[in-house]
């Protein structure tokens, strides 16, 4: 990876918005994950969840359980911390769009049916952290301003700016 897509990755000019959408949709979306994969507050487990995703047509439904646990809980930790947001929330974003497909499309809106309703505004909070970056008060703006402004040299900004 060159430097240009490094810096593209942790580079944020969106401000505190976007650490205030961090962290709800981090928390919702590590736990839903940790229901997936570790049967955590009221979930199925992997071995449930495989089970089910296989009934659904989501084959191997082990390894989908694992993937859509996997995305949702670490990249739920990720937007918490504030550590590589883009890739996070774009992987988030796309398990977003299959849960959406598959499982809720045809009850319609509304959550009240197992509708989409809750899954869209999460695919469109991710779709913008994607877009914008992590913001303030997170890791990756820390890495772009103290690592990434030139060459890998520390900025002369980041140097003379209190923590």
């Amino acid at each position: 990876m060159n430097q240009q897509h490094v810096h593209k990755t942790f580079n944020t000019e969106a401000g505190l918005a976007a650490f205030f959408l961090r962290i709800p949709v981090g928390i919702i979306l590590a736990a839903h994950g940790a229901q997936k994969l570790f049967g955590w507050f009221g979930g199925y487990g992997l071995e449930g969840t495989g089970q089910w995703m296989a009934s659904i047509g989501l084959e191997p439904g082990y390894l989908m359980a694992l993937m859509a646990g996997s995305a949702e809980f670490f990249g739920g930790i990720a937007l918490i911390v504030g550590l590589l947001v883009r890739p996070a929330a774009l992987v988030s974003a796309v398990t977003m769009v299959v849960a959406i497909v598959t499982v809720h499309l045809d009850n319609g809106l509304f959550m009240s049916n197992n509708g989409y309703e809750f899954a869209l505004t999460l695919l469109a909070a991710t779709v913008a952290l994607t877009i914008q970056g992590a913001g303030s008060y997170s890791v990756d703006k820390v890495i772009a301003e103290n690592f990434l402004r030139g060459n890998g040299e520390p900025s002369p900004q980041a140097a003379t700016t209190p923590a």
